[in-house]
C-alpha cells in the first residue's frame, strides 16, 4: 500500500518541483535589482525603493489570512485562482514605465499592483505548501526540499542572465521602455506555465480540517513551541530585511551595476547554494534543523559582517564575496521554516502555525525596513556621512544586521535546542 501512494504522488512531487522553480523565476523579476531599474525609470528614491522591496515580508505578514480560509476543501481551485490574479498583478508592474500616465500615478499604481500581488501571493502560501508537502514523506523533507531549492537555484540561474542579458540590451540602446514591455509578456508566459503545474498536480485526500476564528487564531499564542519558532524567524527577518531591502537601490544606484552584471552576480550566488543545499539538507535530516541553522546563521552573520565593507571602489569583488555567503547561508534558512514547524508543532496545527510565522516575521521585516528608513534617506541626503565619518546607509544596516544575526544564535541555543521534537 506504502508503494501504491509513492507511485500515485510521483508526478505530483516533480510537478510540486517545476512549480517551485517558476514561483522563483517570478520572484526574481520582481526583486531587488529589476525592481530598482522600475523605480530608478519612474524616479522613486532609494529609502523608498527600500520599503517597496520590503513588501515582500510585508505581504508575508497577510499569511495570517490562511488560518481563516485554509480549511476550504478541495485547495487547489481557490489556490490556483489567487495565484494567476498574483502573478499577473506582479507582470502588470513591468508595464507601469511606461504607460502614458503622470509619475505620480505610475507611483501609485506600482504600489499597489505589488501590495495586492504580495498579500495575494503569501494569503495561499501556507495552504498551498501543506497541499504539496503533504505529497512527501516524512522522512526525506530535508532532501526533498534541497532538491527542490536546487532545480529553482540553477533554473534561476540561466533565467536571471537571460533577462539581465535582455534588460542591458535595451538600456544601452535607450530602448528601456521595450524592454519592460518584453519582461511583463515574459511574467505573463511564466504564470501560464506555472498554472498547469498546479492544475495538474493531484491534492491527497484529508479529514475534515477545523475552521478557525478570531479565539482560534489567538489560542495558537498559547504553544510554546509555535511562539518559540515564530521567535527566531521575526528576528531573521529583521536582520535580513533592514539590509537586504536596500541593497537592490545600492547595486544600481551608489555601485554602479548594470543589471546584466548584477544578474551575472546572482548567478553565482545561486551556484554555491545549489551545492551546499543538498548536504546542508542531509545534514539536517540526519542531526536536526536546529542544529543546521547553527551553521547556516554563522554563515549569515559573517556575510553581513562582510557587507559593512562594501564600498563603490571595491563594491564588484566584495559584494560578490558578501551574496554567495549570505546564499550559503540561505540554502538551509528558508527550509528550515517550514521544517522546524514540522519538528516541533502537533500535525493539525502545522497549516497555522505556519501561516503565524510567516505572518509575524513578515510583519516585523517589513515594519523594521520601514523604521530604518528615515535613517537611510537622512545618511544619504548628508552626503553619505553620518557621526562623520563617510559611510554609505546600507553598510550601516549591514553592521546592524551582524548584531542580530549574534542574538539569534544565541537564541537557537538557549531557547530552540530545548524544544522536544514532535514524534
Amino acid at each position: 500500500m506504502e508503494t501504491k501512494l509513492k507511485d500515485e504522488f510521483k508526478t505530483g512531487r516533480i510537478l510540486y518541483i517545476i512549480e517551485a522553480a517558476l514561483e522563483y523565476f517570478v520572484a526574481i523579476a520582481v526583486g531587488s535589482v529589476y525592481l530598482a531599474e522600475i523605480t530608478k525609470h519612474i524616479g522613486i528614491p532609494d529609502n523608498v525603493t527600500g520599503i517597496l522591496t520590503s513588501f515582500v515580508s510585508l505581504g508575508c505578514g497577510f499569511q495570517i489570512i490562511a488560518l481563516f480560509i485554509a480549511h476550504k476543501r478541495p485547495v487547489k481551485k481557490w489556490v490556483t485562482t489567487f495565484h494567476v490574479i498574483s502573478q499577473l498583478l506582479f507582470s502588470v508592474m513591468y508595464f507601469v514605465p511606461v504607460l502614458p500616465i503622470s509619475k505620480m500615478w505610475q507611483t501609485v499604481l506600482l504600489i499597489c499592483a505589488l501590495l495586492i500581488a504580495q498579500v495575494l501571493h503569501n494569503a495561499i502560501n501556507s495552504p498551498k505548501i501543506n497541499w504539496l508537502m503533504s505529497l512527501v514523506d516524512e522522512n526525506k523533507r530535508g532532501r526533498f526540499t534541497a532538491n527542490k531549492e536546487i532545480v529553482s537555484l540553477l533554473g534561476g540561474m540561466v533565467f536571471s542572465f537571460c533577462l539581465g542579458q535582455i534588460m542591458d540590451a535595451f538600456s544601452k540602446n535607450n530602448k528601456m521602455s521595450v524592454g519592460f514591455i518584453v519582461g511583463g509578456v515574459l511574467l505573463i508566459l511564466l504564470t501560464g506555465l506555472h498554472t498547469l503545474t498546479l492544475v495538474f498536480t493531484k491534492e491527497k485526500e484529508s479529514g475534515q480540517v477545523k475552521r478557525f476564528n478570531v479565539k482560534d487564531v489567538f489560542s495558537l499564542f498559547k504553544d510554546k513551541a509555535v511562539i518559540k519558532v515564530v521567535g527566531v524567524f521575526v528576528l531573521w527577518n529583521i536582520a535580513s530585511y533592514i539590509t537586504t531591502s536596500y541593497m537592490g537601490a545600492y547595486q544600481v544606484n551608489d555601485l554602479g551595476f548594470s543589471t546584466g552584471f548584477a544578474s551575472v552576480i546572482i548567478i553565482i550566488g545561486s551556484l554555491a547554494r545549489a551545492l551546499i543545499s543538498r548536504p546542508i539538507g542531509a545534514f539536517a535530516d540526519k542531526f536536526s534543523f536546529c542544529k543546521m541553522l547553527y551553521i547556516c546563521f554563522g554563515i549569515e552573520g559573517v556575510a553581513f559582517l562582510t557587507a559593512v565593507f562594501i564600498t563603490p571602489s571595491n563594491g564588484k569583488f566584495m559584494y560578490i564575496i558578501y551574496y554567495v555567503l549570505y546564499c550559503v547561508g540561505c540554502a538551509g534558512v528558508n527550509s528550515a521554516i517550514i521544517n522546524l514547524i514540522y519538528d516541533y508543532v502537533d500535525f493539525e496545527k502545522r497549516t497555522s502555525a505556519l501561516a503565524l510565522v510567516n505572518a509575524l516575521s513578515g510583519f516585523a521585516g517589513f515594519f523594521a525596513t520601514l523604521a530604518v528608513s528615515p535613517l537611510v534617506k537622512s545618511i544619504q541626503d548628508n552626503g553619505n556621512k553620518i557621526w562623520g565619518l563617510s559611510l554609505h546607509a546600507q553598510q550601516l544596516m549591514a553592521a546592524f544586521s551582524t548584531g542580530f544575526v549574534c542574538i539569534i544564535l544565541v537564541y537557537l541555543l538557549t531557547v530552540i535546542s530545548k524544544l522536544k521534537k514532535h514524534q
